[in-house]
């Protein structure tokens, strides 16, 4: 037996996906780690009595999903040990469902909500703080948050040290959880905003991605109009983010230049998100069909001339970070992640590029237009500030390139929108997007009436966030607000 073999955004039934005994499952999860795939989902779920834990992997060379599962109880042997990257989905399976892996070499929830196999509350597994230790002489713990300044979301890190240099970082998450995996079971209604809502700074790559598994559990084909505005939206999506990275880049160094430019600049990308649907974060503009605001011929020319403008201002701004000698010095050999860290752990998307792993969806398993317009992934292989901000900075000028290719071959009018049918019953759907952090898997289960029966969403940071610990090691404490921003991680992306 092998694992099913699926394409991205296309549905199978559920039964199709082979059941291997513990030893089958641990032996063909190392053979395909090993080789070129990675971790995409790693989940379990209630199957009678017991509990099926499915692996998810993404394989380039083939640009395949790969899909098989195993049968557990209340305990299993952990993979971790020999599948680093799946050190913090065991940690999930464990506080959701209180599956034991037992040799888990750091067991502890990653968040702090009822175990859900105990709805009532008997016998939930509580957070638990009790972080890891470094001890001898001089050596002192920091503890930053769960409370920040500003408005952004809680987290606590805390730092194990030796005077300023940080030898262990450990990150806790999941002080406010909304519990949307659950929700999206619960009200069908209220799924649109949900998924807009994963992580409100990814609206297009979230919805994007569920709109791929409701068109492939309904066999739905989108119009190739409805693609390449989808398409322009995540490019737009990710334009704004990565300039608005890189003038908070600046800031952490305090280089106002860029830092001030940039602020106003990613608010011009917000706007021409804007101006394609109305809302700056492109809430509601993709559903399972296609779009629901279409382009005129006068819209095009507007977005194009806007583009052009936003652009040069960008380079402008931009280019002042790579010609200033003591912001390269700051950036260049701070907050390392190696190659080989960087695989065993799992990353992706700019994260992982500036190791030098090249992983970005839109050419591995490419989706919607950019089966047609094939991107160049950018990577770097020093794993720096540098490299992450450098990264940034050429998939900008892809983007920009990209969405001026397709403004320029868009039609005057078309299709925008095709009506789903019914839901497939008994099947499974798995689809990846690549948002501005990286790689996003949405993954539904349907029972024989076509509800959902399940739902499953790894929003980038869920990968990325050990990455940052990584970074830390041997850096100087002061380096930590520059190391975070070059990664950028969601907290409530993180927290479904």
């Amino acid at each position: 037996m092998i694992p099913r073999t699926l394409r991205n955004g296309v549905s199978v039934a559920f039964c199709e996906i082979p059941v291997f005994s513990a030893d089958e499952f641990r032996y063909i999860l190392s053979e395909y780690i090993s080789g070129m795939c990675h971790v995409s989902s790693f989940f379990a779920m209630p199957d009678g009595d017991n509990y099926t834990i499915i692996a998810v992997l993404s394989n380039p060379d083939m640009s395949t999903i790969e899909v098989f599962r195993t049968m557990v109880g209340t305990e299993y042997q952990s993979l971790t040990p020999a599948v680093p990257e799946l050190h913090w989905f065991e940690r999930e399976i464990y506080e959701q469902w209180g599956i034991v892996p037992a040799g888990h070499p750091w067991l502890k929830p990653i968040r702090f909500h009822e175990n859900y196999a105990n709805p009532s509350g008997q016998e939930v597994i509580p957070g638990v703080t009790d972080y890891y230790r470094i001890e001898g002489a001089q050596v002192h713990q920091v503890a930053v948050g769960p409370v920040h300044a500003g408005i952004i979301e809680p987290g606590h890190f805390r730092f194990q040290c030796h005077g300023e240099t940080v030898f262990h970082l450990e990150i806790e998450l999941g002080y406010q959880h909304r519990g949307i995996e659950r929700a999206i079971l619960r009200n069908k209604a209220r799924i649109p905003f949900l998924m807009q809502t994963a992580a409100g700074d990814t609206t297009i790559g979230h919805t994007s991605a569920w709109a791929m598994v409701m068109e492939g559990l309904t066999h739905t084909k989108t119009a190739h109009r409805a693609d390449s505005i989808r398409a322009i939206a995540l490019e737009l999506e990710r334009l704004a983010n990565h300039v608005g990275d890189l003038g908070a880049l600046g800031t952490d160094i305090g280089y106002l230049p860029t830092s001030s430019y940039n602020g106003r600049i990613r608010g011009d990308y917000l706007n021409m998100t804007a101006m394609l649907c109305g809302n700056r974060f492109g809430r509601n503009l993709v559903r399972p069909g296609g779009v629901l605001y279409d382009m005129d011929t006068d819209l095009i020319e507007k977005l194009r001339a806007k583009l052009a403008e936003i652009y040069d201002d960008t380079i402008s701004s931009v280019e002042l970070l790579w010609q200033t000698p003591s912001v390269m010095a700051r950036f260049e050999n701070t907050g390392t992640v190696s190659a080989q860290a960087a695989r065993e752990t799992g990353l992706v998307g700019v994260a992982a590029r500036a190791s030098g792993i090249c992983r970005d969806v839109r050419t591995d398993l490419p989706f919607g237009a950019y089966v047609g317009h094939q991107m160049n992934p950018v990577t770097f292989t020093s794993g720096d500030v540098r490299a992450r901000a450098g990264v940034r900075w050429f998939e900008v000028k892809n983007s920009v390139k990209f969405i001026q290719e397709e403004l320029e071959a868009m039609a005057p009018s078309g299709e925008i929108m095709s009506n789903p049918g019914n839901v497939a019953g008994d099947s499974i759907c798995i689809a990846l997007t690549e948002g501005w952090r990286g790689e996003i898997c949405h993954t539904a289960i349907t029972d024989s009436a076509g509800a959902l029966r399940h739902y499953k969403i790894v929003d980038p940071s869920f990968h990325n966030w050990f990455g940052l610990a990584l970074a830390l090691r041997d850096q100087e404490i002061s380096d930590f607000p520059l190391c975070n921003k070059s990664f950028n991680l969601s907290y409530c992306g993180h927290d479904l």
